[in-house]
């Protein structure tokens, strides 16, 4: 089960802990700065207690704890390592209708209580669930150095103005923005560099130009076209990661990898636009009229696709009729699926002794004729990675030997690559296809044709040692 995260106010609320030790001084240093009344129950408390003894809601009693003293208390500790008072106390913390939580003992604990970030009034709480704590443990402090401290006082800061901006901006949509170009503009910047006053002043004279448009002209949106890449998470761009939570409404497709929508802001309008070969949810012009009326509307629409948006993407297409409507836009690289793909299985595109170049196709054109070059895809020294070629796979083929390539040259199709369920099936251009009707490969998928499909023999890395993934791979070796 995953625990549901939360915050919990404390303020004037009863924590008590059960326990000296140094964990018993992090649990009692936390509860008395969220405002609790704090009691703490042990006969030695370890020097980590000693600046917080001062502290008027601490109350220190070295008698041993009784059940009846958990009465009232909205969170009861247990620390002690202690068996049988760790029993006393859950049952103690259960008759009085308390939340409990009992150090290392699961069955003893109600919740469980997360590695913290600490920037307040900013709080970072990370869990693994009880699992791996040390994973939590090592995120936490990955954290703690991505974050200045100044972050906190930044938040402080901002406070401060929001009732300046709810009377001077309207609507929910355009404070938001606001707030995110205060802190990723100029504003964050001179706060984080240690000038308030300067942040004060530029704040102040931002908040009046916004105030001035919102009441005189409408608000005009925006659209983000961004690559998500070939389908892992982690290989998004930061500037991507950084839009996927700005945007309002997100068109998306069939080619997104599970896991990137979870990373699009939370209440942001999620469109469907997929298209599969034959089958169209939406038509390439619906989806691009479809951008600018809501950019017209003053939305910031996030256009994400698979791969790299200008790498058969029809990226070009849909920003031309955003210029065409003078539409504002910006255009975020992703990592293409030919490079992405053929690094996770093993196979370089250039190699000194094997391809001088890679040539990128796409085997479904326009109007779904294949109509390419056969004379320069039938070079020698040279890799060609088709993009959608898998319904196409028998006239490339016979197209490529018909004009000079040996049959025997090696091939590979990557199907769903990067991904959990990436599957692999080498060969040649001979027996490629059978391979593939096999396997009933789906998509999407990516063809590598050139004699760089022998290396991934030896530089094959993506198995189940990467990220307890498995990737199955077919061999020309294996019985057809």
């Amino acid at each position: 089960m995953t625990p549901l995260p939360i915050f919990l106010n404390l303020k004037g609320k009863t924590v008590v802990v059960d326990g000296g030790n140094i964990v018993a001084a992090r649990r009692v240093k936390y509860a008395l700065k969220a405002g609790a009344d704090v009691h703490v129950f042990d006969a030695r408390l370890c020097d980590d207690f000693n600046e917080l003894l001062g502290n008027a809601k601490l109350t220190h009693h070295i008698r041993p704890l009784k059940k009846s003293d958990i009465t009232g208390a909205t969170i009861a500790y247990g620390t002690s390592q202690d068996p049988s008072r760790n029993k006393r106390l859950y049952k103690g913390a259960k008759k009085a209708g308390a939340l409990a939580s009992v150090d290392g003992v699961s069955k003893y604990s109600n919740f469980i209580t997360p590695s913290v970030v600490d920037r307040a009034p900013l709080i970072v709480a990370i869990s693994s669930g009880g699992t791996a704590p040390i994973i939590a443990r090592i995120l936490r402090a990955r954290i703690e150095a991505l974050l200045p401290p100044a972050y906190g006082r930044m938040a402080e800061f901002m406070g401060k103005f929001r009732k300046s901006v709810r009377a001077s901006i309207k609507g929910g949509a355009n404070r938001r923005r606001f707030w995110e170009n205060m802190i990723d503009g100029p504003v964050g910047d001179s706060f984080l560099s240690g000038d308030e006053n300067q942040a004060e002043n530029q704040l102040q004279k931002v908040l009046v130009q916004s105030a001035d448009k919102t009441q005189h002209r409408d608000q005009h949106g925006e659209v983000f076209l961004v690559g998500a890449g070939p389908g892992d998470p982690d290989l998004l761009t930061f500037r991507a990661l950084r839009l996927m939570q700005r945007a309002d409404v997100v068109l998306y497709d069939r080619l997104i990898g599970d896991g990137i929508m979870d990373l699009v802001r939370r209440d942001a309008t999620r469109i469907y636009v997929g298209k599969r070969p034959d089958h169209h949810v939406m038509f390439q012009d619906d989806i691009s009229d479809l951008m600018v009326k809501l950019a017209r509307e003053g939305k910031r629409v996030l256009r994400l696709k698979g791969g790299d948006p200008f790498i058969f993407g029809r990226g070009g297409e849909e920003i031309e009729r955003l210029a065409q409507h003078n539409i504002p836009f910006q255009v975020v690289p992703g990592i293409t699926a030919a490079a992405a793909c053929s690094a996770y299985a093993g196979i370089p595109l250039t190699h000194r002794d094997h391809a001088q170049s890679c040539i990128f196709i796409t085997a479904h054109g326009k109007d779904g004729v294949l109509d390419l070059d056969w004379d320069v895809l039938a070079r020698p020294d040279q890799t060609v990675a088709v993009y959608m070629g898998l319904a196409s796979l028998q006239l490339l083929t016979d197209g490529l030997t018909k004009h000079g390539v040996d049959p025997a040259t090696p091939a590979a199709i990557i199907d769903n690559g990067t991904r959990p369920n990436q599957r692999i099936v080498t060969g040649s251009i001979a027996n490629i296809r059978q391979k593939a009707t096999e396997q009933k490969f789906k998509g999407p998928s990516i063809i590598i044709i050139g004699s760089v499909v022998e290396l991934r023999d030896k530089l094959n890395w993506f198995t189940d040692s990467q990220d307890g993934r498995f990737a199955m791979s077919i061999t020309a070796k294996d019985k057809l």
